[in-house]
C-alpha cells in the first residue's frame, strides 16, 4: 500500500474513523472480494501513488518493490491482529454495546494504524529523497484539483444536500455490515445527521494543512545534502502531524465526531432486529476467515 494511501487510511471522516483501517476492506464485501481487493493493493497503490507522482525510470522498479514489501509484512504480521479485532467486534455485536465500549474499540484500531505508517516510514524516506521539483509541483497540482473536487462535492453543498449525501454514505457501510438497514435505523441515523458537528470546511482546512505540510516535508527532504537521518525525522514527524494535528480547534473537533460516532454505532445496533445482528455476526466471522486465508497465504 503507497504512502499517501495509507494517510488517507487514518482519516478523521464521521463514522470511517471508528472503524479505522477496517472499512478499507470490509466495504468491499463479501470475503472473495475481501481476498480480490486485498491482493490487488500493491498494483493499485502504485498506480495511484504513480498518478501524483509520475516516476521516472530509475523509480519505478524500487518503488513497485518496496510497496510489495509494505504488503507482505502487513500480511503476514498485520491481518492476524485484524482478526482479532474483529473478534472483539463479533463480541460485541452478538448482543449489544454502549458507546464508551464502542469508542473502546479505537485504540487497538489507532495502533495499528501507528504500526503501519511505522512500517512504511523507512521506504516513504528513502523515496522521498529521490524526488525531483517538478515531480513536488505535479504533487501540488494534483492537491489542487482533489481540493476543488472535494469543495464542489462537499463545501458547496448546502445543508439539506449535505445530509442526504451522509446519508447514502453511512446507509452503504451500514448495508455492508447488516444487510439492509431498515426504517428505525434510518430514522436514528437522520436524527443524528441533524444533530451532528460534521462541517466539509473544518475537514477542508485541515487537508490543506496536511498538504502543505506534506510538500514543505518533501521539498525540505529532497533537497541537496540532507541525510537519510534527517529525512526520516522530518518523514515521522509529519506523520505524526497526519495521526494527530498540531491544531488544537481540529483536535477538539475531531474529539466531538469520534464520540457522535461512537453513539451513533451503539444506536444503529441497537435499533438491529436479530436478523440484522446475526447477519453482522456472520458477517465478520466471514471476514475474519478472509484475513485469515490471507495471512496464511503469505
Amino acid at each position: 500500500m503507497s504512502f499517501p494511501s495509507l494517510l488517507r487510511a487514518v482519516s478523521t471522516r464521521p463514522f470511517v474513523r471508528i472503524i479505522g483501517l477496517l472499512c478499507l476492506l470490509l466495504g468491499l464485501g463479501g470475503c472473495s472480494a475481501i481476498k480480490l481487493g486485498y491482493n490487488a493493493l500493491p498494483e493499485v497503490a502504485y498506480w495511484w501513488l504513480d498518478g501524483f507522482v509520475d516516476f521516472d525510470d530509475g523509480q519505478r522498479q524500487p518503488v513497485r518493490d518496496d510497496i510489495a514489501r509494505v504488503h507482505a509484512w502487513h500480511r503476514t504480521e498485520e491481518l492476524p491482529r485484524y482478526v482479532a479485532v474483529l473478534q472483539q467486534v463479533e463480541r460485541l455485536a452478538a448482543t449489544g454495546f454502549t458507546p464508551a465500549q464502542a469508542c473502546a474499540l479505537e485504540p487497538a484500531l489507532r495502533e495499528r494504524a501507528v504500526v503501519l505508517l511505522r512500517g512504511i516510514e523507512p521506504y516513504a524516506t528513502a523515496h522521498a529523497l529521490t524526488l525531483q521539483p517538478q515531480q513536488i509541483q505535479r504533487i501540488q497540482r494534483k492537491y489542487e484539483e482533489r481540493n476543488r473536487e472535494y469543495t464542489k462535492e462537499w463545501v458547496r453543498l448546502d445543508h439539506a444536500g449535505m445530509l442526504e449525501k451522509r446519508e447514502k454514505e453511512i446507509v452503504k457501510r451500514a448495508d455492508t455490515i447488516y444487510g439492509t438497514v431498515n426504517e428505525r435505523q434510518l430514522a436514528v441515523l437522520r436524527d443524528h445527521l441533524r444533530a451532528s458537528a460534521f462541517s466539509p470546511a473544518m475537514a477542508l482546512k485541515e487537508r490543506q494543512r496536511r498538504q502543505q505540510d506534506t510538500l514543505a516535508v518533501l521539498q525540505r527532504v529532497s533537497s541537496h545534502g540532507v541525510g537519510i537521518g534527517d529525512a526520516r525525522t522530518a518523514v515521522r514527524g509529519l506523520l505524526d502531524r497526519y495521526l494527530a494535528s498540531p491544531e488544537p480547534a481540529y483536535r477538539a473537533y475531531v474529539d466531538t465526531l469520534r464520540l457522535e460516532t461512537c453513539r451513533l454505532i451503539a444506536a444503529l445496533h441497537e435499533a438491529a432486529t436479530p436478523d440484522q445482528r446475526d447477519t453482522a455476526v456472520r458477517r465478520l466471522r466471514g471476514w475474519q476467515r478472509a484475513f485469515g486465508e490471507l495471512s496464511s497465504a503469505g
